[in-house]
């Protein structure tokens, strides 16, 4: 990975196919290993980052959000306090541009979302209140008023009280759509009211789940039939997530129910001639067998994320397509490190820029 390295993009500092995604991952092998070299690694990328860190986009996987937070927790654990309350300061400031800003969507990997993660993954590394609870409160508002409006006008019998729409689709995954917004808002960190959980998110969910094909498979986006796309980004392996949440903050046997036959499609479909990445690779997709064995505790699961493993140990040797960014954290090699390093502490694996 390191070779391949020096021939990507210098100017590419974003954590999905960046160089904030390989401080990512060193970061993951600082916390399966505790070698301190790796934390270090750590530090090297995201200074690199930061000293060309520019663009409005706002977001933990594609813009400014993910160098800055990232930065942060790294700062943070070398106990560079000055460091990473500057990357914590600039963080936080892009909050009012992106409240501003009507033209911001509210998916994960370029909107609302995106940003709403950088906050909560900062909470997570550096202690709960390290963001306020009134600046997350903001974001989540908006994210709430941008689907009520769209959802406006619509049948809300057939559409929910929630409808987020990219690039005139309304797409229904996890990268792109309505499952990873969904996600986001159900986080205890976003910290929604019960009964805006109940009254707006829990019937928009329901709404994802009846778009269900018949083979347990879900479309990219409305009024798609194509049942072609099994991957986090498009298909049932993001809908798992969002269904697994779902489980735990309703506590309803349904959603976890349909999040079971949602992993037993990715165990029919999931080896894909895409590639061994996460975003639409093995690698994300066999990410679907480690939240379920860390809610169920079943073996199965664990056994199925084992087989996933086997399958990427042999990197390169399926025939599958070459990523346009083959050594990166999304679409190449980082991110199937990431995810064989996970066999370490299975129990406690979390699907980068996504689990909290």
């Amino acid at each position: 990975m390191e070779e391949g390295l020096k021939t990507a993009d210098p100017h590419d500092l974003s954590t999905y196919t960046g160089w904030t995604g390989i401080a990512l991952l060193y970061l993951q092998l600082h916390r399966v290993s505790q070698e301190a070299s790796h934390l270090q690694r750590a530090l090297d990328y995201v200074k690199r980052t930061l000293r060309i860190l520019s663009g409005r986009k706002v977001t933990f996987l594609c813009g400014a959000a993910g160098p800055l937070a990232v930065g942060a927790v790294v700062h943070h654990k070398l106990n560079n306090a000055a460091d990473s309350q500057d990357c914590l300061s600039r963080l936080l400031q892009m909050q009012r541009a992106l409240l501003s800003d009507s033209q911001v969507s509210d998916e994960l990997l370029c909107g609302r979302s995106g940003f709403l993660y950088a906050l909560l993954y900062v909470n997570k590394e550096m202690g709960a209140d390290t963001v306020e609870e009134s600046v997350i409160t903001k974001v989540v508002a908006a994210i709430l008023a941008s689907g009520q409006q769209a959802a406006a006008g619509q049948n809300q019998a057939e559409r929910g009280p929630l409808l987020y729409e990219w690039h005139h689709k309304h797409y229904i995954g996890a990268a792109h759509g309505t499952a990873g917004i969904l996600y986001m808002l159900m986080q205890p960190g976003s910290r929604v009211q019960p009964a805006v959980l109940s009254g707006l998110v829990r019937p928009s969910i329901d709404f994802v789940r009846h778009q269900k094909f018949r083979s347990g498979n879900f479309p990219s986006s409305l009024s798609n039939e194509s049942d072609r796309l099994v991957q986090w980004c498009h298909g049932a392996p993001g809908a798992l997530h969002l269904l697994l949440l779902a489980s735990k903050v309703f506590q309803e046997e349904k959603y976890l129910k349909e999040a079971l036959d949602c992993g037993d499609v990715i165990w029919q479909r999931g080896l894909l001639r895409k590639g061994d990445g996460l975003c639409h690779g093995a690698a994300g997709n066999g990410y679907a067998f480690l939240s379920l064995y860390r809610l169920t505790g079943e073996r199965k699961h664990l056994y199925r994320y084992c087989k996933f493993a086997e399958w990427c140990l042999a990197y390169g040797t399926h025939g599958c397509r070459i990523p346009d960014r083959p050594y990166s954290l999304f679409e190449g090699m980082a991110g199937v490190i990431y995810f064989l390093s996970e066999v370490a502490h299975p129990e406690d694996a979390c699907f980068p820029a996504f689990e909290l």
